[in-house]
């Protein structure tokens, strides 16, 4: 799968997802974009998942009829340590997501 880790995620997250192709925003030369320019990039240019901490994504975003799917990590806060737990459950869900979806990892 080709993920987009957002720019406020940590870098070293993309190493827990070592069987998948994980580019950052910043790599991908997309800082400071808004949300909606950003996806549109992603899924034009063949990102599959884009994979952010913001916990409002679900209700900023309709990602219905597009390519792209997203993944909302939920963690007391998106520093790597309180990341790396989720990791199992983040592996599941990019297994299961479907184009179009807003899935949610983690505890609220």
């Amino acid at each position: 799968m080709r993920i987009l880790l957002d720019e406020q995620l940590p870098r070293r997250l993309a190493r827990q997802l070592a069987n998948h192709q994980v580019r950052t925003v910043q790599q991908q030369g997309w800082a400071g974009l808004r949300n909606g320019e950003l996806l549109r990039r992603a899924g034009a240019t063949g990102f599959e998942i884009f994979l952010t901490g913001d916990r409002n994504f679900q209700f900023q975003q309709n990602l219905a009829g597009s390519p792209l799917c997203a993944i909302v990590l939920i963690a007391r806060s998106i520093k790597i340590e309180d990341l790396l737990p989720l990791v199992p459950l983040l592996r599941e869900a990019i297994r299961d997501i479907r184009p179009g979806e807003v899935l949610q990892v983690g505890v609220p």
